[in-house]
């Protein structure tokens, strides 16, 4: 197994995701295995996990161990996967961290990051169709904005989304370096990467239909648990943060509660810490993507 990166909340995950040893277990973004590691070397040999992850770099991460199954695919499948597996009643618990991993930036060729002057892609799925090169070049500048206000929350989104689509009227935007110098007038001085960080993460978002994906793999997590099973979940920026949240709080991502006849909450988990966990300061000095780092924990009713 190759290191993406030091897994975030690693022991607190863990110990709220396992009530029973024995348990089947789902893994929803495997990543470089971390995670998955440490739930094996806690259950019993009947215990069993599925992981999920649709970027092949991460299936090259595979744990020789028979009581797992590596699945290549999105997470937002994960209740078809968990019935076709076998178990059409439910599991005992599911784990997703939400990262994008430290691998897939530190990646030139992937595009994540703008510390690099290469080809804007970002897909998390490298076979899948459109990259963010894509997105700048054909999108129309309302959208743009759009994904930047709402994705990235940037500063000046509309005025980010016009200096793109005036310098795309003048030559492609095809790489990181283009994109970066589209909108370099409006970078705010000493704060660039900040700025530019919104504007990656929206295009991110984006690329990957990464918030469309999250609402359907909680709707799938939900189905797929057992009553009494721990839906475990770390987020890193607040968009996705608010809608598992919500969802727990409600059962829809809006956060609107409801209510059957008699008034009686329809919302199939409940919050286990109403409060989100957060990692110490000595995991943070040890591991900087743990900086934004929130975990929320759901049992099933």
């Amino acid at each position: 197994m190759s290191e993406y990166h030091i897994p975030v909340l690693l022991n607190e995950s863990v110990s709220a995701l396992i009530g029973d040893t024995d348990g089947i277990y789902a893994d929803a973004t495997f990543g470089g295995g971390g995670h998955t590691a440490e739930i094996l070397s806690r259950l019993s040999d009947k215990g069993r996990v599925i992981a999920f992850d649709r970027d092949v770099d991460a299936i090259r991460n595979r744990i020789d161990d028979k009581r797992l199954v590596l699945i290549r695919n999105n997470f937002r499948f994960i209740h078809n996967h968990v019935i076709h597996e076998g178990f059409p009643e439910g599991i005992d618990g599911i784990l997703a961290d939400l990262g994008v991993s430290s691998h897939q930036f530190d990646t030139p060729e992937r595009g994540f990051s703008f510390r690099y002057d290469v080809p804007l892609d970002m897909r998390m799925n490298k076979e899948s169709g459109t990259t963010a090169a894509d997105i700048i070049g054909s999108y129309p500048e309302e959208d743009i904005e759009r994904i930047l206000r709402i994705y990235g929350e940037v500063e000046n989104s509309r005025k980010a989304a016009a200096l793109i689509c005036s310098a795309r009227s003048r030559s492609p935007i095809a790489t990181t370096g283009d994109l970066s110098g589209a909108i370099s007038q409006i970078l705010p001085k000493f704060a660039e990467h900040k700025y530019l960080a919104k504007v990656y993460q929206a295009l991110r978002i984006e690329v990957n239909q990464e918030m469309k994906s999250l609402e359907k793999f909680l709707r799938g997590a939900e189905k797929s648990l057992k009553p009494g099973g721990r839906l475990v979940v770390i987020t890193y920026h607040s968009l996705e943060d608010r809608m598992v949240k919500n969802f727990i709080k409600s059962g829809n991502i809006d956060g609107k509660a409801e209510k059957d006849i008699y008034g009686n909450s329809k919302a199939a988990m409940k919050a286990v810490n109403r409060k989100p966990i957060l990692p110490q300061e000595s995991e943070i000095s040890a591991n900087t993507r743990a900086r934004s780092a929130k975990l929320r924990i759901a049992e099933k009713i």
